[in-house]
């Protein structure tokens, strides 16, 4: 049971928990970070497994479960608080403490929503950021669904949560490095309106238990013939992040569902022939 790729799929939950807890605290400035460390987890997890001959039952279970936290629930609660912020009248100071003034939107929110104290929230906006916890709703079927799919082996029907977690981690790490530099977030700023926000966790939120191929990144060995997608795939995200940094995530994301349905399209035509 306590064998090394479980370990590394607990470590994966832990992570996840401290995404959440952070939040929760008004340190979303750090929380995308144990997420991207949960990601590494899970990446090396299966790995193992393999390399170890340790795959069953109990392992693919505890892997679903780790994810619904990390990959499932942290993201949710992740992007309630940036919709928290989307629907708060006030504006950050350049001499003002990004987390304190979080923890402060945070604070006055559950007044307005859970709590008969007076709060600057707007009566008819104040449950928009319940909204978030679609990611986590969604997760749920998409990871049930991944257990009993017999199609999901060498790559994924739908996107994987992992992925849709990452493209959602876009917003609070742009948001805490950002936010104070007044003039460059006046230029982005229509991305973190309620309006635009909403419409993309419901579609991101949908794919993931859509029928879509998307390749996998977990590799069963690290040969370039088997694997030369992943390896492209991976070289083209190291560029984008070291020139755009933040603002290369949703482009990865994006990317990785274009080279899917190129990788899908290319085998399609190669069946036809081989028939």
């Amino acid at each position: 049971m306590f064998h090394l790729p479980n370990l590394f799929t607990a470590s994966n939950l832990i992570c996840g928990v401290l995404a959440i807890l952070s939040s929760l605290m008004g340190r979303i400035d750090i929380a995308p970070y144990f997420i991207f460390l949960g990601a590494i987890f899970d990446f090396f997890d299966g790995f193992l497994a393999r390399k170890l001959n340790k795959m069953g039952e109990l392992g693919k279970q505890l892997d679903s479960l780790a994810d619904m936290v990390t990959f499932g629930v942290a993201p949710g609660i992740i992007m309630l608080v940036i919709l928290i912020f989307s629907i708060s009248p006030f504006t950050i100071s350049e001499s003002e403490n990004f987390s304190s003034y979080v923890n402060f939107l945070i604070t006055d929110w559950k007044n307005a929503v859970f709590y008969n104290i007076p709060n600057s929230f707007d009566n008819n906006l104040k449950y928009i950021p319940f909204f978030a916890l679609f990611i986590p709703f969604m997760s749920m079927f998409r990871l049930a669904k991944f257990n009993i799919d017999t199609r999901q082996g060498e790559s994924f029907i739908g996107l994987n949560t992992p992925t849709n977690t990452i493209f959602f981690m876009t917003f609070p790490l742009f948001l805490s490095n950002h936010l104070h530099n007044i003039e460059y977030f006046n230029n982005f700023h229509l991305l973190f309106q309620f309006e635009i926000l909403i419409p993309l966790i419901g579609i991101m939120s949908l794919l993931l238990i859509s029928e879509i191929p998307m390749f996998s990144l977990k590799f069963k060995s690290f040969s370039w013939k088997q694997n030369k997608m992943r390896y492209l795939f991976l070289i083209t995200c190291s560029l984008l992040i070291a020139f755009l940094l933040v603002l290369s995530i949703p482009i990865i994301v994006i990317l990785y569902v274009i080279l899917s349905l190129i990788e899908n399209k290319s085998k399609i035509k190669k069946h036809e022939i081989q028939s």
